[in-house]
């Protein structure tokens, strides 16, 4: 039988329109469905224990909440909390309560998609844009994403910025100490900023955002600033090394704060520096001889390198030997230190890409962006690379380095019975 209604079934809100995306929502939705139930199986056998007087549970489960829709990167996905009921709590005794680490009770978004949202704004995506933009990505009926959400949400990051910048030190302890400065001319008028950023590694071999604030990369009174705010807080152990680059104010800051901490200074921004003095022809031999200076197994031969290399270009090219040669100490100090720790100690950017993705997330955006959200912005985005970044390799030698166990090229120094003696 036909029908002769001419009237057009429009698409509703929760349809969508592929069908794999469809599919990947249902199979979400029972994935985080049977990982909720497993969660409170798992808590209500550890509880089980607990008994009232007549012998019954304490705890028993108690229904669901009301369904609600988490925004993902697929979309939203409905879900619904599942709700235990303490038959044992009285009127003054302390309730115990069921909270779920994968669907925690007030969330409408995954961390990912907060992680998104700093990286949109800093490429020009201005608040009332965003609900249009993620729509084409994750469905026109995504919620909980409009401008006042998002105003909200900003809020919340400035409370993490303030929260973290008033954090006490006094208990954390960093072997070595990476400074480099991120310089964000777009959007930040009327001249460029600088996103002054310190790295530190624990003695447990983890890297942590130790520092970070606005300020002049070449000026030693903003580094200084920066420093000494740390060392305020609590930071009272110096830390062994730091590793930066030779044009950095923060030297002399260090000097007057840390004096005790040694320099060691970045080969990458070292080699770019000297590369800037030669032809463009002479350029990629000169690139290997500086890399046969840094990747030399032990001092003396890269002091060698450094006198062939000093040689080889003096006569037709002596700033870039001068370049190279007024850092020549502070460029092997790592020399000093565990060979494991090496290949982190030659550079100032220790994880791969770091301030790479700041850079290349926030250069050529246009619109008007307020220093204040910019800073807000990078301050997420490093904080959401944090999660990712790699561990120390030989972290089991950085507890010697605490200890001032002396290394030579690499090579921890073993103190025979005469030596002590003498």
């Amino acid at each position: 039988m036909t029908s002769d209604t001419t009237v057009v079934a429009l698409r509703q809100p929760d349809e969508v329109a592929d069908p794999l995306t469809a599919v990947l929502r249902n199979g979400a939705r029972r994935l985080l469905a049977q990982a909720v139930e497993a969660e409170v199986e798992t808590f209500l056998a550890e509880m089980r224990d607990l008994r009232l007087p007549d012998g019954r549970e304490r705890l028993v489960r108690h229904g669901y909440g009301p369904e609600r829709l988490v925004q993902t990167g697929i979309g939203p996905v409905p879900v619904r909390r599942v709700k235990l009921r303490d038959r044992g709590a009285g009127p003054e005794g302390e309730r115990i309560r069921f909270t779920s680490a994968l669907l925690p009770r007030w969330a409408r978004r995954t961390r990912s998609l907060e992680a998104v949202l700093p990286v949109l704004y800093l490429r020009g995506l201005s608040m009332g844009d965003f609900q249009e933009a993620l729509a084409a990505l994750l469905g026109k009926e995504a919620p909980n994403l409009s401008p006042a959400a998002i105003a909200r949400l900003r809020d919340t990051w400035q409370a993490d910025y303030d929260r973290w910048q008033r954090r006490d030190l006094a208990a954390r302890h960093y072997v070595y100490l990476w400074a480099d400065g991120i310089y964000l001319q777009a959007r930040m008028e009327p001249q460029a900023e600088c996103m002054l950023v310190l790295i530190g590694a624990t003695p447990e071999g983890k890297k942590e955002l130790v520092g970070f604030q606005v300020g002049l990369r070449e000026s030693a009174q903003s580094w200084h600033e920066l420093l000494a705010g740390l060392k305020a807080r609590g930071l009272a152990i110096p830390p062994e090394l730091a590793i930066g680059d030779g044009a950095l104010g923060f030297w002399k800051a260090l000097e007057e704060v840390f004096p005790t901490t040694r320099q060691q200074r970045c080969w990458v921004h070292k080699t770019v520096n000297v590369m800037d003095k030669l032809p463009k022809s002479v350029q990629p031999a000169a690139k290997q001889d500086l890399r046969e200076i840094w990747q030399a197994p032990d001092r003396a031969t890269a002091e060698a390198a450094i006198t062939t290399f000093a040689e080889k270009y003096v006569a037709k090219y002596e700033k870039a030997v001068s370049c190279l040669l007024k850092d020549r100490d502070a460029l092997l100090t790592f020399y000093d230190f565990p060979a494991e720790h090496w290949d982190h100690l030659r550079t100032s950017n220790p994880i791969e890409s770091v301030f790479a993705t700041v850079r290349h997330r926030t250069v050529r955006s246009k619109g008007a962006l307020s220093q204040d959200t910019a800073r807000l912005m990078v301050f997420k985005l490093v904080m959401a690379a944090a999660k990712s970044w790699r561990r120390l390799k030989g972290e089991n030698q950085l507890p010697k380095v605490v200890q001032g166990v002396r290394f030579r090229d690499g090579v921890e120094v073993i103190q025979t019975p005469a030596q002590t003696a003498a």
